[in-house]
């Protein structure tokens, strides 16, 4: 017969054990990408617009995500020409941070597609070049 106290600390270790291997591979799931795997940033499309990026409509359970889909919709040769650093961004089909904003739009649960996203627009807003925003962006998140 156990005691309270060792039912009790058998059953927090069985908790810590069960949860270990799901927090590991949510701690990867939008890690940024190791140096070595780093491509360079896409050249951006000719005629890439920002059609294709969710709408307001689309992200009414995430509504605090709307004025950022809105900035990048508004700058797609710009967000066409970037890089996202997170490992969310590799299967086929992503060509580069727009197409995180666009189809299932990623985006709204990776906080690295986000955080590129806002710097971009507001680097934008500033006046800076896509060369600029690409450097700053390498700065914090590659």
């Amino acid at each position: 017969m156990l005691s309270r106290r060792a039912f009790v600390a058998a059953c927090a270790g069985g908790l810590v054990t069960a949860a270990y291997p799901i927090r590991v591979a949510l701690s990867h799931a939008c890690a940024p990408v190791p140096a070595p795997q780093r491509t360079p940033h896409p050249k951006p499309r000719a005629g890439s617009t920002g059609a294709k990026v969710w709408k307001a409509a689309q992200l009414k359970d995430h509504a605090k995500l709307i004025p950022l889909f809105a900035s990048v919709r508004k700058i797609p040769h710009i967000v066409d020409g970037i890089r996202c650093n997170c490992l969310c961004a590799h299967p086929p089909g992503m060509y580069s941070l727009l197409s995180c904003y666009e189809g299932d739009a990623m985006a709204i649960d990776c906080a690295v597609c986000q955080g590129q996203g806002r710097l971009a627009a507001r680097l934008h807003a500033e006046g800076k070049s896509l060369a600029d925003i690409r450097v700053a962006i390498d700065a914090k998140f590659g």
